[in-house]
């Protein structure tokens, strides 16, 4: 992970949060002016997509995911609650098929043989066609590298969000961090 800092014009913002998303993983851009109110200064989050590996393990890529059933309930609220003919976007996916790995990885844990493995797979595929990946041996390691960094990057969001700095988590105020928009 890095952090990219950008100053440009305010009429390119748009395009620059474009290029950076087909060139990287990226969090939120966080925009601010600069000092002077000429210029707009963007902040993003971001990482190297990969798709060789290496792979996190369901251990690091699920370490602050919420539970299994809340999951489920989220993934199904998301589907009966969405207006009809719009189509449902990519953290829904990529928290649909995360579910449905971390319940085949359960019940390959327990010893059980049934089709969740294949379901999950499935879901893994479906994902990386959305994302135009290509994985040459386990989709589902695929869900579990992209899950890792949206939720890193998620719960770095939140704590802005809450008015911490995402580096120390100290409130913003009593951090000299140079992620902030002041620095």
């Amino acid at each position: 992970m890095f952090e990219i800092r950008i100053i440009c014009d305010p009429a390119d913002t748009d395009r620059v949060s474009q290029a950076l998303s087909e060139a990287f993983i990226v969090g939120p851009v966080r925009q601010h002016p600069t000092r002077d109110g000429k210029r707009q200064r963007l902040y993003v989050t971001a990482d190297h997509y990969s798709n060789t590996g290496p792979w996190p393990t369901p251990e690091e890529a699920y370490a602050l995911a919420p539970s299994i059933i809340s999951e489920i309930g989220w993934t199904a609220d998301q589907a009966a609650h969405k207006p009809f003919g719009t189509p449902l976007g990519r953290d829904f996916w990529l928290r649909k098929a995360a579910v449905l790995d971390r319940i085949a990885l359960q019940g390959e844990a327990d010893g059980f043989h049934n089709d969740a493995a294949e379901v999950a797979t499935e879901a893994a595929e479906r994902l990386m066609n959305l994302d135009d990946a290509t994985v040459s041996h386990d989709p589902r390691a695929y869900v579990r590298q992209e899950y890792k960094v949206w939720r890193w990057m998620k719960r770095r969001a939140e704590l802005v969000a809450a008015g911490r700095c995402p580096n120390c988590q100290w409130p913003e105020h009593d951090c000299n961090c140079a992620d902030h928009p002041d620095a």
